[in-house]
């Protein structure tokens, strides 16, 4: 079993650890794909590019906070371990 602890030190300071992996890990990758997904699912729905902004807005949300409940759900269960 491994400690895991709720802050750690950084360059930012001391900072929660969940905010310390998503600015150093892998999770930048992430901004492209769904700026990317969410703009090709709103021009699939709509012509114009007021309405493809605004859709895509509204399935970037949709799509970050869905990972984020993911990712809140595989860190509680990672907690147990």
């Amino acid at each position: 079993m491994f400690d895991c602890p709720l802050f750690c030190v950084s360059e930012f300071g001391i900072v929660p650890t969940l905010f310390a992996a998503i600015w150093a890990g892998r999770w930048w990758y992430a901004l492209p794909l769904i700026v990317s997904i969410s703009l090709v699912y709103g021009a699939t729905r709509h012509e114009h590019l007021v309405p493809i902004l605004a859709n895509a807005y509204k399935s970037a949300v949709w799509i970050l906070l869905f990972m984020a409940m993911i990712f809140v759900v595989l860190w509680i269960i990672g907690m147990g371990l």
